[in-house]
Formats: structure tokens, sequence, C-alpha cells
């Protein structure tokens, strides 16, 4: 009997890591449901490859993604995984706090992942089986320096998936967190600095398709990198105090 394509709902899909990752999955034979705020760069996408299926929406809209998430499955059945990559960034000194960013950053970057759990969880729990990822960052380890609302926007990402991991698994769907280092993007073209270890979108991809059947909670990249983060994890404050202030003079 002939194995049927995968079904993946893809959110965040229209730059950066997702599309890349989307153009792979469909290079592979995989249908997948692509979702990002706007149309026309998923309508492009779909040119290319026709069995990614757009559907806009905006993770910060709790009923929109429910919605989708319905349209999707009525469409298509119920996915196999779903990989939830809506983020945003922006840099913060902190000469420049800003209520409002912490706002924004948290929105899309915390509460966009509860929305998408919150309307793939009960089917997925029904069925007993489906994996689900959500994409942090290695920035979820240790506040760093100028990116206090997107630091803190992705620990919160990274706290939630250790919380609900076990839980979960129990239940027979695996939730797993991807936490990526740099990658070249419109977002990380913020950066005044030179970003050590820095990834192309599509490298970075294709790390997470190789991972994608394994069952291990975290996939990250660079490994180096990673290491470095894991690292300084470890480190007590005082030491990690001293390397960041000289982060910041």
């Amino acid at each position: 009997m002939e194995k049927l394509p995968r079904l993946v709902w893809l959110v965040g899909a229209s730059s950066g890591i997702g599309k890349a990752l989307a153009m792979q999955m469909a290079n592979a034979g995989w249908q997948v449901a692509i979702s990002a705020r706007r149309l026309a760069p998923l309508q492009a996408m779909q040119a290319q490859f026709p069995t990614l299926y757009p559907y806009t929406l905006d993770v910060t809209d709790a009923g929109v993604v429910q919605q989708v998430f319905a349209t999707i499955c009525s469409q298509h059945g119920v996915p196999d995984i779903c990989l939830f990559n809506a983020g945003d960034y922006e840099p913060m000194p902190v000469e420049a706090f800003d209520l409002e960013l912490f706002r924004k950053l948290t929105a899309v970057n915390y509460l966009g992942m509860v929305n998408g759990l919150n309307a793939v969880l009960p089917l997925m729990l029904e069925r007993g089986r489906g994996q689900i990822l959500l994409t942090a960052s290695l920035s979820a380890y240790r506040g760093l320096p100028r990116a206090a609302p997107y630091s803190a926007s992705k620990a919160a990402v990274l706290n939630l998936a250790e919380a609900l991991h076990p839980e979960l698994k129990i239940k027979g769907i695996l939730l797993r967190v991807i936490n990526p280092g740099f990658v070249r993007s419109a977002l990380t073209d913020k950066n005044p600095f030179a970003m050590p270890f820095l990834m192309d979108a599509e490298e970075a991809a294709a790390v997470i398709m190789r991972e994608l059947d394994g069952s291990h909670f975290e996939i990250t990249f660079p490994k180096r990198f990673a290491l470095l983060m894991k690292l300084l994890r470890l480190l007590p404050y005082r030491w990690y105090f001293w390397i960041t202030r000289r982060m910041v003079t």
C-alpha cells in the first residue's frame, strides 16, 4: 500500500526559515498548509509548488487561528505535524525602553504559540498522535543585552514547551522546540553587530528537515553556538554578568 504524503501546517511560512522549510517539504512530496499574515508571498510559493496550500492569519488573533485550523482539517484532514514558526524581533537598548515593544513581541512570539496550541491540541488529543514544534531561540537560554523583549518572549516559549512536553508525550503527542542561532533574514538584518555562526535560511531548514523524524525534545543549530549558549546557561550569575557587561561597554 502506497504511503500517503505527510500533511503539515506551517505557520510563519512567508519568509526566512519558514519559507525555506516549506519549499523543502514540498520538494520532498509533502502537503503543506502554509500560513502568514500576507497572502501574496504564500501564493507565489504555491505557484512553484502546488502542494503548498495558503491560509492567511494573524497569530495574535486566537479566534482566527482556530478558524484556519478548522478549515485546514475540513479540506485536508488533521495535520501530522504542526510547526509554529511565526516570530518578530526588534533590538532594544535600555535607553530606548519601550513598553509597546514588549507587548508586541510577547503577543507574537509567545502568545502566538499559545494560540496555536489552543487551536490544535483538542483534535490531536482526541486522535492521540501527532507532532507539534514551537520555534524559540538560543537566546531563550539566558537574557541577552539589548534584546530584553525578544529574549524574554523566547524564554517563555521554551519554558512553555518544557512544561507541556511530559504531559503530551503520555497522550501520544510529541511537543518539541526549535532553538536556532542567528539565521540570515530581514529580522536579523536589524542587528548592528557581527553575528557569530550566521546561517542561511536554507541551511537552517535542512537541519530541521533532518531532525523531524527524531523524538528528542530540542532541535538546535548551529551546534557550536548552541554548545556555547548551553555553557553560558550553566555559569553562576557573577561570571555571566562579567561576560555580558563587556557586550555593552
